[in-house]
């Protein structure tokens, strides 16, 4: 199977302190789509940094496309949604305009739009179903619709590999479901890899392959079905 993203016995403490994670060894191959989940201060956010390369490990090894994280060639193969994403604030910015953006990061440094890249941002939009708002304001739209917009601009950049990290953050069950649902289409019809970053894992329980559970180190990793009744996620319950 070929890979996507491999810890090998992974340890990681901040400027000497106490560890955060231990002996963590994470294989995800091209094309699934695992939830990495655990409480807060779990240290699934910094595991997330490690994968991305963002953080080196005290000790073991982290790879990316079978590559060193932190010297990947491919970062352009990768899509972040960081926490709780903004987009200038008070500023009129529009959906098309958000989604343009995720275009160009994966073109050239400097110039415009080329036609084909603007083909791409309206395929990017209509997937999201953002299509009759795209000349709207990001702020005027609900949180989930701001996600969504969101992921559309990182569907743009045309990745291999797809991170969110607390994507349902501020936003209200119903929002939850229909992100939930957007990803596991994205998911099958892309055959992105997708790794979703949460504490609340109830949403994509249903669709994901597998659920990381982190807490100081891996203490499960198997398909949701197989986890223990205590461990399912008792924030979110399907309608």
């Amino acid at each position: 199977m070929s890979l996507a993203v491999e810890l090998r016995d992974v340890s990681f403490a901040y400027h000497g302190g106490p560890p955060v994670l231990e002996g963590v060894d994470l294989a995800v191959g091209l094309g699934e789509f695992v939830a990495i989940a655990g409480p807060n201060g779990g240290g699934k956010t910094t595991l997330l940094r490690v994968v991305l390369g963002l953080e080196q490990p005290t000790s073991g090894s982290a790879s990316l496309f079978c590559e060193p994280a932190a010297r990947c060639s491919r970062r352009s193969a990768i899509a972040y949604l960081a926490q709780r994403a903004q987009a200038g604030g008070e500023a009129p910015v529009t959906v098309r305009e958000v989604v343009s953006a995720g275009r160009l990061a994966a073109g050239p440094l400097f110039g415009q739009l080329r036609r084909s890249d603007r083909v791409i941002v309206d395929e990017a939009i209509a997937r999201v179903g953002l299509t009759a708002s795209a000349a709207r304001p990001l702020r005027t739209l609900s949180g989930g619709m701001q996600q969504r917009a969101f992921i559309a601009k990182a569907l743009a950049a045309k990745p291999e590999l797809l991170v969110l990290d607390e994507p349902t953050t501020g936003v209200d069950a119903a929002s939850q479901e229909s992100l939930a649902e957007l990803l596991a289409e994205l998911h099958g019809e892309l055959g992105v890899t997708i790794l979703y970053v949460s504490h609340e894992f109830g949403a994509v329980e249903k669709f994901v392959q597998r659920v990381v559970l982190v807490r100081g180190g891996i203490v499960f990793d198997g398909a949701p079905h197989e986890l223990p009744g205590l461990w399912h996620d008792p924030s979110h319950s399907h309608a």
